[in-house]
């Protein structure tokens, strides 16, 4: 009896300690995958560089930067999913002992490879940047190997990790009172999201966005007041997280507002 009374003290006191930081996270199934599949793989951009400027998840400049720096990819289709497979991570690693070594390399999805060829017809495919391409490479073969082009590898989802880094929230260029827009950062976990909601300061209503491209959601409905709670939903898991009044009253386009916690791995 007494250990049952402990317990819900525990459980009342960790709901008050999410309620005062106005944070919630549900955990239905951990995303990492035991389980390697093959693919084939390319690389694109300089030999050592970074790979997308950009590209096709909307993530802007943070391809070029630590933590995303050197670590992007592009896939194709049947794993881009339209753009809600964008922020999703992955271990890859190339087979052939000669030159490869059998350390993988974790890429994040920030962009879609062009549908056709080694594309085509549901295939998987991974294109990397040439660092990363280079990086599964046995010492001093890193050249050797992004000569050979498309090669087969192994890959399996594995969980995001952004140390240091909290879920950010960014409000793209042309957001109004009126038609709302968020780009999702360093979503630690799965990556993904599946949906979007937001509430209105003093609201009850959690207001569904829609799928704009890439990893960009948005609302458009009547005049829209903040603060704004956000809550987000992992596509591959179902897994959640409400972030309450993470997005103050005087919001501004092209700014970007973090919470206090992320996903737990």
């Amino acid at each position: 009896m007494q250990f049952l009374r402990l317990y819900v003290v525990v459980f009342l006191n960790l709901q008050c300690f999410l309620d005062v930081f106005g944070q919630q996270y549900h955990t239905r199934r951990n995303v990492a995958d035991l389980h390697w599949k093959p693919a084939t793989a390319t690389w694109y951009g300089s030999p050592e560089g970074d790979g997308s400027d950009g590209g096709a998840c909307g993530y802007g400049s943070l391809v070029n930067m630590k933590p995303l720096k050197a670590r992007v990819g592009a896939v194709s289709p049947v794993l881009f999913k339209n753009g809600e497979g964008c922020g999703a991570c992955y271990k890859v690693r190339c087979l052939d002992k000669s030159i490869c070594s059998e350390r993988a390399v974790t890429i994040i999805v920030t962009d879609e490879s062009p549908a056709g060829g080694c594309c085509s017809n549901g295939n998987t495919h991974f294109d990397l940047s040439g660092a990363a391409f280079g990086h599964m490479a046995i010492s001093g073969e890193n050249g050797q190997l992004r000569n050979r082009g498309e090669i087969p590898i192994i890959y399996r989802r594995t969980p995001c990790k952004y140390p240091g880094k909290n879920i950010a929230f960014h409000i793209n260029e042309g957001s109004t009172d009126h038609w709302l827009s968020i780009l999702v950062e360093f979503e630690d976990g799965d990556g993904d999201v599946g949906s979007m909601h937001i509430r209105e300061a003093g609201g009850t209503e959690w207001l569904e966005m829609n799928h704009l491209w890439g990893a960009n959601w948005f609302v458009s409905r009547g005049a829209l007041k903040g603060p704004f709670s956000v809550k987000l939903t992992a596509l591959s898991s179902g897994r959640t997280l409400s972030a309450r009044d993470v997005i103050p009253r005087n919001w501004a386009p092209k700014a970007t507002y973090t919470s206090r916690l992320n996903f737990i791995n």
